[in-house]
């Protein structure tokens, strides 16, 4: 038999030596909520430490990342490839327990944690991919998709206002297998927390439309235990068990306050907790019965092998939707997508339409999510401005009643047979249909992101979502995480400069576009024409390692002829010489670089030039992260050493002059409210103000 106080108390130990070795960390929540972990992970979770990545283990997510040796100490105990020289190294460069846990740097690690908040809007991420894939996958005597997520959190989650989004969400989307777990301990880094926050937690998740358990005895693992329990037989709702518990629980003079927090306990209150909780072991040693206790390794296995089994009957069954469903997984784009990406590209060219790039964002998505039935998109409550909605992508919807994705199931085709012909067998079940894989996710910009970096750690999906660019300061964070995480996620960002005209300043971006290029690891796209953004799409499809953030214009955009299309996925291509505009044997004077709506501008402005016999160079530079990973050879191709640069962009100039640029034409203010031909001349973006500007560089 367990003992749960022992299991629990090798937790406490495990944290309190391991932040004060490296003299930083957070001891007091692991300490609160060893007992809580007890139960999750000895009677509940479904998870192989063998192999933290077989697919229908239970997902948990640890909100409270700053809790990070709690996890940590978990996977060691119960059988990760995580030594407990691993946990000596905690917060050490290059170890596997970093300060805030890290997926893909500790196995069994499921999310990035740490910026509070965003964990338990993953964990909304994960529920909801799990529960889409098993509407689509899942048939009569066939059930492969079937896990729970589990998340804990604490007072600095709940009052972060993205769990506010992502739990409304995650009620309205009837949620039945996420569970979370509220710490409730009432203290953070500046105490009590009552003074600050009075906020009745029960009926606030009652109202999101949650089963709310509790409050309980978090510190109780046979509670806890008997709570997770309930909460699994819910078929409507997600659920929230609010377990009490004591901060730092069995340090003397630290416990219940403020001081359990953030920093060591020290050598003198190590000592006076081991002896409170009686564990009489050196720093780091836990006794052999309490590994055993701890030690799943045996009921993992047994618990994949089951599952292993399940599949290869699903398989016999099902061969095309089990080898749909391992692609998936994978993460594998379709074998024909570089042809559907190709035609695509090559359609685009071959129409050249003027429309804005926002438009030509739908037109190439039309074609991607036909061919790609794991896109799964949605707006934050602009569809009909970000264009995000497909014919292939119907709303999502959840049945009122059961909570069950709504489903549309195909129309049976074929003649009716006469009444003496022999009739076909009926199916041995109803046709599965579709889901739905057009999200409303309502005025939610940062709920969004966070949920979709959930849905894409889950796998099976690749999510996309659309807002105003202007917004993506409130999707900033989530839209770094997933930059840091290395998803595949991409944000669909339109109305993209002072194109969109009257609203003003507060809907122009301005800084928006040179923000997200700061961003390491993201790619940036603001593409100029219908060609260019079927290009950005593929590119971003194919980032498996990387998020996208499209950046698209409220205004028509008219089609830049061109002479070839393979090197638009490079970042920046050669777009018009000075042969182009009639100056074939005239030596090249200047480059203008422009990118998105002011492309045009710049051909523009290059013909009022060749007017005056001067010859330049229009480099079209949709994404300047892109571009900035191309070889040496090939930026000197585009970009000349010898001749001076003028960039073209509807922004900030400050991330233009690494380019070498000699001059910048952009906007360093905010915007105004009118007409967008009337800010296009206020603010200098014509022909004649960017041929002067290449004029006065060459005068110089």
């Amino acid at each position: 038999m367990a003992n749960h106080a022992l299991m629990a108390n090798a937790i406490r130990a495990l944290a309190m030596d391991a932040v004060q070795q490296a003299n930083s960390g957070h001891p007091g929540a692991p300490m609160g909520m060893a007992d809580m972990a007890v139960a999750l992970w000895g009677d509940h979770l479904r998870y192989n430490p063998a192999n933290p990545h077989w697919f229908d283990r239970d997902r948990f997510v640890l909100s409270n990342g700053h809790a990070s040796m709690l996890l940590y100490s978990v996977l060691h105990l119960t059988g990760y490839d995580l030594p407990i020289g691993e946990l000596k190294n905690f917060r050490q460069l290059h170890s596997k327990t970093a300060g805030h846990p890290e997926v893909d740097v500790t196995p069994g690690v499921e999310t990035t944690t740490g910026p509070l908040g965003q964990g338990i809007t993953n964990a909304v991420g994960f529920a909801l991919a799990e529960k889409l894939l098993s509407a689509e996958f899942n048939r009569k005597d066939h059930t492969v998709v079937d896990h729970h997520t589990y998340a804990f959190l604490g007072d600095g989650c709940m009052m972060e206002g993205i769990s506010h989004e992502a739990c409304a969400l995650a009620g309205a989307w009837h949620l039945n297998k996420l569970i979370a777990l509220y710490d409730d301990n009432g203290i953070s880094i500046d105490g009590q927390v009552k003074p600050w926050y009075i906020d009745n937690v029960a009926e606030r998740f009652h109202a999101y439309g949650w089963h709310v358990i509790g409050p309980i005895d978090g510190n109780d693992a046979a509670e806890v235990s008997k709570a997770i329990a309930k909460a699994k037989l819910s078929t409507d709702k997600p659920t929230l068990i609010n377990c009490k518990t004591v901060i730092g629980k069995g340090s003397p003079n630290r416990a219940g306050t403020a001081k359990a927090h953030g920093e060591a306990l020290g050598a003198e209150e190590i000592k006076l907790t081991r002896d409170a909780i009686d564990w009489h072991y050196p720093p780091f040693e836990i006794p052999a019965e309490v590994y055993a206790d701890w030690d799943h390794k045996e009921a993992g296995a047994n618990i994949e092998a089951e599952w292993n089994a399940k599949f290869a009957a699903y398989a016999a069954a099902y061969p095309e939707l089990a080898a749909e469903f391992t692609r998936r997984m994978k993460g594998e784009l379709p074998k024909d997508f570089h042809q559907v990406a190709f035609d695509t590209v090559v359609a685009a060219h071959t129409k050249a339409e003027t429309v804005a790039s926002r438009k030509a964002s739908q037109l190439a998505l039309e074609a991607f999510t036909a061919a790609l039935p794991e896109m799964l998109g949605g707006s934050a409550d602009l569809t009909g401005s970000n264009l995000t909605n497909t014919k292939s992508t119907a709303a999502l919807r959840f049945d009122a009643k059961t909570g069950a994705v709504v489903m549309n199931v195909p129309a049976v085709e074929g003649k009716q047979g006469a009444e003496d012909e022999a009739k076909s067998e009926a199916p041995a079940e109803t046709p599965h249909g579709t889901i739905g894989r057009h999200i409303n996710y309502g005025v939610r910009e940062f709920g969004m992101a966070a949920i979709m970096n959930g849905v894409a750690l889950h796998g099976g999906y690749i999510p996309y979502g659309g807002t105003f660019l202007t917004f993506s300061d409130y999707s900033r964070n989530a839209i770094r995480m997933a930059a840091l995480m290395k998803r595949r996620v991409i944000h669909v960002f339109t109305h993209d400069s002072i194109g969109l005209g009257e609203d003003g300043p507060t809907h122009q971006s301005i800084e928006h576009a040179a923000s997200l290029r700061l961003i390491p690891n993201l790619d940036v796209w603001r593409p100029s024409d219908t060609a260019e953004t079927a290009v950005a799409w593929a590119v971003a499809l194919q980032n498996q390692s990387r998020p996208t953030a499209l950046l698209l214009s409220r205004q028509n955009i008219a089609y830049s002829p061109k002479s070839e299309l393979g090197d638009i996925s490079r970042g920046a291509y050669v777009l018009s010489e000075p042969e182009n505009v009639g100056l074939k044997n005239k030596k090249t004077a200047a480059v203008i670089i422009a990118t998105g709506s002011e492309v045009p501008l710049a051909l523009a402005a290059q013909k009022l030039l060749a007017e005056k016999k001067i010859a330049v160079r229009v480099v079209s530079m949709p994404s300047t992260t892109t571009f900035d990973r191309q070889d040496l050879a090939y930026k000197k191709a585009v970009l000349p050493k010898k001749l001076p640069r003028i960039a073209v962009e509807m922004g900030c100039t400050g991330g233009w002059w690494k380019y070498g640029c000699a001059a910048v034409v952009g906007i360093d203010t905010y915007g105004e409210s009118a007409p967008a031909p009337v800010l296009f001349k206020h603010f200098g973006f014509t022909a004649e103000n960017v041929a002067a500007t290449v004029e006065a560089v060459l005068r110089d």
